[in-house]
């Protein structure tokens, strides 16, 4: 019988668990990239780790371009709740051929923890101008409904119907209603804040233009609300938002209806 959780893959022999785990990479990544299917270089360097150690009830799967990129193309982070179903604590998919701003570090080199404990504003500075939003060290691949598929087939495969997500930022809920994810917590929150950025209402009087993350201009964007939430205009970091979606379900709520990127 197949494995119904992350424990149950990581009770298996590596060959066995990566071989389950791969099916999270989409092909159009490898395709994009020029990565061979069986993900190891012209050398025959693996160019995948996976973290997913026999006792353990998450993994962390890592994908590079080059064995020695500092960056990987594709991280995803997936473990068991209590309650017995699959949470996506973290998915990022990076372009290696754009430019990376150290938003995640500051010039001292001690981690930011995506900007809650501290921040690199120069780098968040520049990360803005380049078109970025909050947390992202690189351009993304734009691939976000292929790799959202490739997940599913692997949820399906541990014969589930159903996934959770932690949206990290406002900008990632937003993008993840678009994508069929409805709210377990968080929908009020979320509506609030699209009523606070209406004009004269509370969050819209904080784009004062008092920092280069909190002009006037922010609120009519899923990307300029996001840096302005992380400048601090809700009063409290963005948080305590989880999102589940079902495989092959719509989009049925929309916080922020017809808000441009």
């Amino acid at each position: 019988m197949s494995p119904l959780s992350i424990a149950g893959v990581n009770a298996l022999p590596q060959a066995e668990k990566e071989a389950i785990y791969g099916a999270v990479i989409p092909p159009e990544l490898l395709e994009r990239l020029g990565i061979k299917p069986d993900l190891q270089d012209a050398a025959g360097r693996s160019l995948a780790t996976y973290r997913c150690a026999e006792g353990s009830s998450d993994v962390v799967i890592e994908l590079r371009h080059d064995v020695d990129a500092p960056d990987p193309v594709l991280y995803a982070h997936v473990t068991d709740t209590i309650s017995g179903q699959l949470h996506v604590l973290l998915f990022v998919l990076n372009d290696p051929e754009s430019p990376r701003f150290d938003v995640d570090r500051t010039q001292d080199g001690k981690p930011t923890e995506f900007g809650v404990v501290r921040r690199n504003v120069e780098a968040e500075l520049a990360a803005m101008a380049y078109g970025l939003a909050p947390g992202q060290v690189r351009r993304g691949l734009r691939l976000l409904e292929p790799a959202l598929d490739a997940f599913e087939r692997f949820v399906a495969q541990l014969g589930r119907d159903m996934y959770f997500a932690e949206p990290l930022f406002y900008h990632n809920a937003v993008l993840f209603e678009r994508h069929g994810f409805a709210y377990q917590r968080g929908r009020r929150l979320m509506e609030g804040i699209h009523r606070g950025f209406q004009d004269g209402a509370g969050l819209a009087a904080q784009l004062d233009g008092s920092s280069a993350f909190r002009q006037a201009e922010a609120a009519m964007s899923i990307r300029g609300r996001s840096w302005a939430i992380h400048d601090g205009v809700l009063g409290y970091p963005f948080r305590d938002v989880t999102m589940f979606r079902r495989i092959g379900s719509p989009p049925t709520v929309s916080t922020f209806p017809d808000g441009p990127w």
